[in-house]
């Protein structure tokens, strides 16, 4: 469970009092981003769009109530400093292809492990090149904690902190389907990645109690981190392309004379 292709659409903050600079980061396969946006209405028609993508093989029979219930979702969530969240399931088959020939990550029949994913901006008191120092303040805070496991990150983007924890939960007998109590483990990764750009900390959260696939999930965070940027990758990809084209008409006599000396083979 690797990202691929897919949206590097900067996240924008929902809460206008604190607003943070943009934040991009490759949004990976198997992602259902839920419907947060500003207003009601658009709201309202991003989550008929969210249920539609997420049950893709349902009807109005199952869109219909689950639209609503999504736009309650994002509106809680609207504010709360979340500026992302997403669905994250991924099928737990081990064949590549279905009976139909469909790619098996994308039949959840047999299974799927979930997720759920999000990304906050906390205020923090820095100037842009204070990322260091911010950085080593939340490690030394959330090391004091004995049962998490923290550690310092390099990511491309700049410094950051992971924090890992687990966590064992006692279900009572009339929540659980088998009728009798149960523990429920779940594990979370949080990494806060310091802005550069701004006197603010990213919060990336993967949460899930499909434990038996932390490896893998382990692995789609780690994806994910190394493709946030906190400038907009289009415009670093023009400059690039420009500053190649530079390149390849300095260098365009050099290129030419190796040729003549390599002559004919």
């Amino acid at each position: 469970m690797t990202p691929s292709s897919g949206s590097t659409a900067p996240v924008l903050p929902l809460v206008p009092q604190t607003e943070p600079p943009p934040v991009w980061f490759l949004s990976p396969e198997g992602f259902f981003a839920l419907p947060l946006a500003e207003t009601p209405e658009e709201r309202a028609q991003r989550a008929e769009s969210f249920v539609r993508e997420l049950y893709s093989r349902g009807d109005e029979s199952i869109w219909g109530p689950a639209s609503p219930y999504f736009a309650a979702m994002a509106e809680l969530m609207a504010g709360s400093g979340v500026s992302y969240c997403a669905m994250g399931l991924f099928s737990t088959s081990d064949e590549e292809r279905t009976p139909d020939g469909d790619v098996a990550r994308h039949d959840l029949s047999d299974g799927a492990a979930q997720c759920a994913f999000t990304l906050s901006a906390i205020p923090t008191d820095q100037a842009e090149a204070d990322t260091d120092v911010v950085a080593q303040g939340i490690l030394a805070i959330l090391s004091k904690d004995p049962y998490d496991d923290v550690r310092w990150l390099d990511l491309p983007c700049g410094p950051a902190v992971s924090c890992v924890t687990w966590r064992q939960h006692r279900l009572d007998p009339e929540m659980t389907a088998s009728g009798e109590t149960t523990d429920l483990v779940t594990a979370q990764i949080q990494v806060h990645v310091p802005f550069p750009t701004g006197p603010f900390t990213a919060v990336f959260t993967l949460f899930t109690a499909s434990v038996d696939y932390w490896t893998q999930f382990s692995d789609l965070m780690e994806g994910i981190l190394q493709t946030v940027s906190f400038t907009d990758p289009t415009e670093d990809a023009e400059a690039g392309r420009t500053a190649s084209t530079d390149a390849d008409v300095d260098t365009a006599d050099t290129t030419q004379a190796a040729t003549e000396a390599a002559g004919p083979r």
